[in-house]
């Protein structure tokens, strides 16, 4: 029998390295918000039990606000787990309680995971964790997720609960006296009609109730199989319990308001009563270098620079190896030649195996390989480091002004990895009209496949009348101007169809700016050298059949 655990929590807490190390799978980990797009799924075994995990996308609420939320939310209600584990930063406690509130008002099969203990520890926090399980109710844990002590310390909590009865009672927030006695009234009218055992909790289907949304009430409707709208007794009841706040001067918005306000004040007083800081400014570094970086007058220009800086290296460091890769494969060209007249095979037998796929596969080999082991390693350091958010920051104004959203420049980030990836990722994107617009404009921008391309065809055609360092520079600056192209591209074309097919007014987004984090070199190899360069390269550095795969990869589960 198998033991199903969610894995939960905001983006960019570590979810995905949890999960990696628990299951012992290679999901790609990030240092940017919204990089899990989707369920993925592993199986581990811990002591006598065998545990399925489903990493769950990253969100900031389960208000069902965008299709990450909607999935977190289902998940947690009508997924029945045996246990659901919250991940949160520690260094940013607070606003990740948010979270676990909105859940502990669900399931009371809950395990905290503090992660990122050691990053807290850099900072100066210090969270008393024994505390904040007394406050919560629920037992927590603090983790660091290339720790396998700590991991183990989750995992018997996680054993803990799966093994027994958990008889607790759910989490309740105090809203007001007019709020609560409005969900009394609505919660006894439920256990009547609800008779489902695996969701029985009334109190939060009531609050969703008098709050009424609609996608979150069809939601539930459909996993239990009733029409709560319809049924006489709640209806009566619903009538009475909004009479009750409309006395007490409640509108539909401020009820939400309301209810939003609390989960926040419960999310401040708990962080305050269990977090200290020996170290008062300790993101005083962060905050100075996101002056210069996201700056409206330094912003742009330093993206750019950066962007010409990894050509440059890119193209003048490829150089050397290119040619110690052609001088190699002309060498075993002669030697194959010779190897196969000496048997006198026929003369088109040569013609097709080695001056047609050898020299073929020669010139692929030694002309992308050197650009791509170059390339990825050092673009996936901007990824590391947190820089890939400070784009779509700077780009955030230009997406408004195009009359989309500005999540579409994140999703355009995700499109230099890979297109496929870029488009699955546009789920993101809460509008219908915004997320079709920014599938469509995700191929302006090169994917992984076409850099190598760009960086030949630059160096050979444009490059090839300078000579010195001034060719490597012009052949950087030939790309950096093709991929300023393809953003300008996107946004005319997002502009075109937000003024004729699809008309309409953007859409305004919070977006998180990760820490900046020291790279982890070895894994930064070991992802764009095998993961990347030669994935690429062993298709042909066909970008058509590199983004085809990704997209399978990455919807697999």
């Amino acid at each position: 029998m198998i033991t199903l655990l969610q894995l939960h929590g905001n983006p960019n807490v570590g979810k995905s390295t949890v999960f990696n190390a628990l299951t012992g799978l290679h999901q790609h980990t990030g240092n940017w918000p919204g990089k899990t797009v989707s369920n993925t799924c592993g199986v581990s075994q811990f002591k006598d039990k065998k545990f399925l995990f489903v990493d769950i996308p990253g969100t900031y609420s389960i208000m069902s606000n965008s299709q990450e939320e909607e999935i977190a939310r289902d998940y947690i209600c009508f997924g029945n787990p045996d246990c659901t584990v919250i991940v949160v930063d520690s260094t940013c406690l607070e606003r990740n309680l948010n979270l676990v509130f909105q859940i502990l008002e669900i399931t009371n099969n809950v395990v905290v995971c503090v992660n990122l203990l050691d990053e807290a520890n850099k900072k100066g926090i210090h969270i008393d964790l024994d505390k904040l399980s007394f406050e919560l109710g629920v037992p927590v844990v603090g983790t660091i997720a290339r720790n396998r002590k700590t991991l183990n310390n989750l995992m018997n909590e996680v054993y803990s609960i799966c093994s027994s009865n958990n008889t607790k009672k759910y989490f309740k927030i105090d809203y007001s006296d007019a709020i609560n006695s409005a969900l009394n009234i609505v919660e006894k009218s439920l256990p009547n009609i609800i008779s489902t055992p695996c969701f029985n909790n009334y109190r939060w289907i009531a609050l969703k109730l008098l709050e009424g949304n609609k996608k979150i009430i069809s939601s539930i409707q459909k996993h239990l199989g009733i029409n709560l709208i319809e049924n006489s007794v709640i209806k009566e009841s619903l009538d009475y319990a909004k009479q009750i706040l409309a006395d007490a001067g409640f509108t539909n918005n401020s009820f939400k308001d309301k209810i939003v306000s609390s989960i926040i004040y419960y999310s401040e007083k708990t962080a305050l009563d269990v977090v200290s800081y020996k170290k008062v400014n300790y993101n005083k570094k962060n905050i100075s270098i996101d002056k210069i970086l996201t700056s409206k007058l330094t912003g742009i220009p330093i993206m750019i620079a950066f962007f010409a800086l990894i050509f440059w290296i890119t193209i003048t460091g490829a150089n050397y190896p290119s040619q110690l890769l052609s001088n190699f494969f002309n060498f075993l060209e002669d030697k194959l030649f010779y190897l196969f007249s000496s048997i006198n095979t026929p003369k088109w037998i040569i013609d097709i195996l080695i001056f047609g796929m050898f020299r073929t596969l020669g010139w692929v080999i030694a002309v992308m390989l050197p650009p791509m082991a170059i390339f990825f390693p050092l673009f996936t350091v901007l990824e590391d480091l947190g820089y890939l958010p400070r784009i779509a920051f700077n780009l955030d104004n230009f997406f408004k002004k195009a009359c989309t959203s500005g999540k579409q420049a994140l999703t355009m980030c995700m499109g230099f990895g890979c297109n496929a990836a870029g488009v699955v990722g546009a789920r993101i994107i809460d509008s219908p009209r915004e997320r079709l617009i920014a599938i469509i404009t995700n191929n302006f921008v090169p994917c992984n496949g076409r850099f190598p391309f760009l960086i030949t065809i630059s160096s050979i055609f444009i490059a090839g009348s300078s000579f010195g360092i001034w060719s490597s520079v012009l052949s950087a600056l030939s790309v950096v101007f093709i991929v300023i192209i393809g953003i300008v591209m996107t946004l005319i074309i997002s502009k075109l169809l937000s003024k004729t097919i699809l008309k309409g007014f953007p859409s305004s987004f919070i977006l998180e700016l990760p820490p900046y984090r020291k790279p982890q070199f070895g894994k930064i190899l070991i992802r764009s050298i095998f993961d990347r360069t030669l994935f690429v390269l062993r298709k042909g550095s066909c970008c058509c059949c590199s983004c085809r795969n990704y997209y399978l990869d990455f919807c697999k589960c």
